[in-house]
């Protein structure tokens, strides 16, 4: 059994408008037009000159208040990465991180491959070590977020725009808080490319998107043996609220069941948009005692994962 003991979020407190980031990333004007009035993008969050990866993150953390005093029961620490590569080489974002949360007895590394998507696959590995491990009160520490510091990490053409956010999620193999109950991942490998210089890619990706999609939700819906009016809440990433409003459309989940709050002030901030989205439900107190919730998230290169879990 796997098991999200808590969740915690991350914003910095500087947001930058959408407008402001034309002139770097060369949007046109109707560009923006697009994000804002179309995607329902206002802002996104950016961490103060100065500041790194390391801090981002270490702001995450801290805010789990299920750490303190138990920083060694934690056996592993995974960076949930959605670019291949965060930081300039040799700086190690994820060891500096256990060491400063005094994470001593953790081995800590990243977890890749599924881009935005890769925050599930890194709670799915947390849940199997530490079941495979079978020590009494272990817990392992998966982190998501990430620098916008090239335009790759900065924008996905046409789609939607990054933030600077951060969260922290807490596992473990038994307990009595939110029990996972299916996760299902599937991998387009045709999708594999630069959609920025291959229009017929990017236009076959956005076209055969909201199917892959469907079929994870319904997959994950029906692996954990239930009907998906039997979901109280869907957590998605942030990629933009059109998208959701169409995937809600197609199969037939009330979207104002579908937590959108954060798109316009968040942005989409890599795998860390699960976490942002929980952190918000369980404030908004949209996470029902007994009730299944689903997280979703796709990832470009491209992998469409869901997971159920029982709140």
């Amino acid at each position: 059994m796997t098991v999200l003991a808590e969740v915690a979020a991350y914003l910095p407190e500087l947001s930058v408008p959408i407008e402001d980031l034309a002139e770097r990333l060369d949007l046109e004007p109707r560009q923006v037009k697009l994000f804002r009035r179309f995607h329902g993008l206002g802002s996104v969050p950016r961490q103060a000159p100065g500041e790194t990866l390391g801090d981002l993150l270490v702001a995450a953390a801290g805010r789990l208040t299920g750490l303190i005093g138990r920083e060694d029961d934690v056996r592993y620490v995974l960076h949930a990465r959605g670019m291949p590569v965060a930081t300039p080489y040799p700086v190690n974002p994820v060891r500096e991180v256990a060491s400063r949360l005094g994470l001593r007895k953790a081995s800590a590394f990243t977890v890749t491959h599924q881009a935005c998507a890769t925050s599930l696959l890194a709670i799915d590995v947390a849940g199997r070590l530490l079941a495979a491990d079978r020590v009494p009160g272990a817990l392992a520490l998966v982190l998501a977020g990430e620098k916008t510091w090239t335009r790759d990490a900065e924008i996905v053409p046409e789609t939607s725009v990054f933030g600077e956010g951060a969260g922290a999620c807490l596992v473990a193999a038994e307990g009595s808080r939110d029990r996972v109950l299916s996760y299902l991942s599937r991998s387009r490998g045709d999708f594999d490319g630069r959609l920025a210089e291959d229009p017929a890619l990017l236009a076959r990706f956005q076209r055969e998107y909201p199917e892959s999609l469907a079929e994870v939700v319904l997959g994950a819906v029906e692996r954990a043996g239930l009907q998906l009016a039997d979901i109280e809440l869907i957590l998605p990433h942030n990629v933009n609220s059109v998208s959701w409003r169409l995937l809600a459309r197609r199969v037939g989940f009330p979207v104002e069941r579908v937590l959108l709050d954060n798109v316009p002030v968040t942005g989409h901030s890599f795998a860390a948009d699960a976490f942002l989205n929980h952190a918000t439900a369980a404030e908004q107190r949209r996470l029902v005692q007994g009730r299944p919730y689903l997280i979703v998230a796709a990832g470009l290169g491209a992998t469409f994962s869901a997971m159920v879990v029982e709140h």
